[in-house]
């Protein structure tokens, strides 16, 4: 145990690193060597670890980013760094959504952004009301995932359970 103050301080550090990092210049280098490429591009299933903002305990979960680009597109990693960087602060999942969906159209100016979340939070499980297995979902839809039904329902249809 006499180590544990110093585990703990890394650990720490390690959980809110986000606070370091800027999404924005994550986002920044991007390629317009699309060959035309205009139909929506997804990364699913991006795992993730944060902390409630109220509680400090976990949220455990997993992002569905999507985006239709206008001209230039982004190595696929940048993507899972953004969730990652975002979900290495104190949260709340709702803030969360939006501040990936708003990055991610802030940098590359697609036509649209698509945003879903579903997660586990500790706060709700391991103390309070003690709901194991309940999982919250938040969604952000920006351009024409707002605007057209379609491209939304699109998104939507690629999400997992």
């Amino acid at each position: 145990m006499l180590d544990t103050p110093a585990r703990a301080a890394r650990a720490f550090e390690e959980y809110f690193a986000g606070y370091e990092q800027d999404p924005i210049q994550i986002l920044d280098r991007t390629f317009d060597e699309t060959g035309s490429y205009e139909e929506m591009v997804i990364l699913r299933g991006i795992s993730f670890e944060s902390h409630c903002e109220h509680h400090i305990a976990p949220i455990i979960g997993r992002a569905w980013v999507a985006y239709v680009p206008d001209g230039r597109v982004v190595g696929i990693s940048k993507l899972a760094r953004v969730v990652q960087v975002y979900a290495k602060r104190f949260q709340i999942q709702e803030r969360m959504t939006s501040e990936i969906a708003s990055a991610v159209q802030k940098a590359l100016k697609p036509k649209g952004v698509g945003v879903i979340l579903k997660a586990n939070h500790h706060c709700m499980s391991s103390r309070g009301v003690q709901k194991i297995g309940s999982d919250m979902v938040t969604s952000c839809m920006l351009g024409c995932f707002r605007d057209n039904p379609i491209s939304r329902q699109e998104f939507m249809a690629m999400v997992e359970d």
